[in-house]
């Protein structure tokens, strides 16, 4: 299965998300290989500094642009790619194949408006191809007085042909630390709140695995 991390605004967590759904799946002995079409190159970077500290279980990973393209839609298993708008025509390229797209929004007024104009460039992006689409909230706020994250959910839920991922992820210290590792969350930290958080989350998105530590 192909799915894609998207969203046109920069700062929505999409490498994080992506990184941390590899391992995940390779934790769960999936076959999983990433495709980083993004030339920021985060997710490079990170799977980088894990082969150096020795994390395992690895996955394989290919840096690159729209060349890349017919190679994801010929790799088997469970295939995550993270793409970055400084390259549109690879993020056209990659939603032209997605079995389905991932779209992390942070809770702002600026990345709801930007998410109604990516869903519309996905429309128009996958006229041969129709993948599911699931939104969710991504680095909420952890103050139960701060609302942010619960009107932008509110907002998401109104939006045409998605699905609405219940679990949010939050604005963790914890996220950043075992990114910076080359670690998911899960493995640094696996009793914080973030490792209980992206462990529901991962679970609702591959309802097929099982997930111990939820």
């Amino acid at each position: 299965m192909i799915t894609v991390v998207a969203n046109l605004k920069g700062g929505a967590g999409k490498s994080t998300v992506a990184f941390n759904l590899a391992v995940w799946l390779a934790m769960h002995d999936e076959s999983v290989t990433a495709f980083d079409l993004d030339p920021q190159r985060t997710l490079t970077d990170v799977t980088e500094v894990r082969g150096e500290e020795g994390g395992v279980p690895s996955f394989d990973l290919y840096y690159g642009g729209v060349e890349l393209v017919d190679t994801i839609s010929k790799t088997g298993g469970e295939v995550i790619v993270d793409v970055g708008t400084a390259d549109m025509v690879a993020v056209t390229g990659a939603l032209g194949i997605a079995d389905r797209v991932l779209v992390p929004v942070p809770p702002s007024q600026a990345d709801i408006w930007s998410t109604q104009r990516f869903l519309t460039l996905l429309r128009h992006s996958v006229a041969n191809n129709t993948p599911q689409v699931f939104v969710f909230v991504n680095r909420a706020d952890t103050h139960h007085s701060v609302r942010e994250s619960d009107e932008a959910e509110q907002a998401l839920a109104e939006l045409d042909g998605i699905t609405l991922l219940k679990q949010r992820l939050c604005q963790r210290t914890a996220f950043r630390r075992s990114f910076t590792e080359g670690m998911g969350v899960f493995e640094m930290v696996p009793w914080s709140k973030a490792s209980r958080e992206f462990m529901r989350f991962a679970a609702e998105l591959y309802p097929g695995m099982s997930s111990a530590q939820v």
